[in-house]
């Protein structure tokens, strides 16, 4: 997840939120905060995507669909990318469940690889895996990823994974708030990540240290504002949302490019930063 990023599929908010009138109707049934501006969510999207546009060589668009709601926006969390193709997840979200089904026809389209699909009561996010390395899975356990798709994912990645370590995620915020294992960890390079120690179960934090990883701890007001969610464009070059100058010295400090978006409307307001606004296919 911190290997220079290739291919990646993302969703523009003129897709995900449609105007103004659908968002006044929408954003509270959705948790977000408050209610985004649209003009202004497009004009900080821009800006975001032209900081992907250097790096990124293949930037998919999802496009707009009328089974889906504002979190659309978050392209990251209906699948998850393996090094042979796709994993269609069922989000924990109940009003995001719609998504991977529209994603299955776009990756079909594309035709993108799908290697594996949660059949069931089986459901997860996105933001619950995260890949340590080539061989090495961590998922979240907690409100939005269950037992049993923790089982089905163990099958569909029998093949591709070495270690498939699960974490148990915290109760926080509760139930209705968005807390998945990316919440807290970001991987920059191979031996650096950014994490929110608070809510890290002390073997995950242990074991990133003893592996080699040094950790840049977020304060708890940066963590807030999503300091804590980096996005590796590649090996120690990340993008995170503006406001959280912490988190941002500490990666210059060791050694990071950093690049920094204003994302209120798009990232704060609905709770996603930028590895929650794209999803990765390729990197390499």
């Amino acid at each position: 997840m911190h290997k220079k990023l290739g291919h990646v599929i993302v969703k523009h908010p003129k897709d995900a939120f449609l105007n103004q009138e659908h968002l006044s109707k929408e954003w509270k049934k959705f948790n977000y905060l408050e209610e985004p501006d649209f003009t202004k969510a497009q004009h900080e999207y821009e800006k975001f995507l032209s900081i992907l546009k250097q790096h990124v060589e293949q930037i998919d668009f999802l496009p707009a669909s009328e089974s889906v709601g504002l979190d659309s926006l978050y392209a990251h969390d209906p699948v998850k990318f393996t090094k042979n193709g796709a994993m269609i997840l069922k989000s924990g979200k109940k009003l995001r469940q719609p998504e991977a089904e529209v994603y299955k026809q776009f990756l079909q389209e594309k035709g993108i690889p799908i290697i594996g699909e949660l059949t069931g009561d089986a459901v997860c996010d996105g933001g619950d895996i995260v890949w340590l390395n080539d061989r090495t899975l961590l998922v979240g356990r907690g409100y939005r990823t269950n037992d049993e798709a923790i089982r089905q994912l163990k099958e569909i990645t029998k093949d591709l994974v070495d270690e498939f370590i699960v974490v148990q995620l915290p109760h926080d915020q509760g139930e209705d708030e968005c807390l998945h294992l990316m919440s807290f960890i970001s991987l920059v390079d191979e031996d650096l990540a950014v994490v929110y120690s608070r809510l890290m179960p002390v073997f995950l934090r242990q074991m990133l240290i003893e592996r080699g990883i040094q950790l840049i701890e977020v304060p708890d007001d940066e963590y807030l504002r999503l300091g804590c969610n980096v996005l590796a464009l590649a090996p120690r070059v990340c993008m995170i949302a503006s406001e959280n100058p912490s988190t941002k010295q500490q990666l210059l400090d060791a050694g990071a490019m950093v690049y920094e978006y204003e994302g209120n409307e798009i990232s704060y307001l609905g709770t996603g930063g930028p590895t929650c606004l794209t999803c990765p296919v390729v990197r390499s």
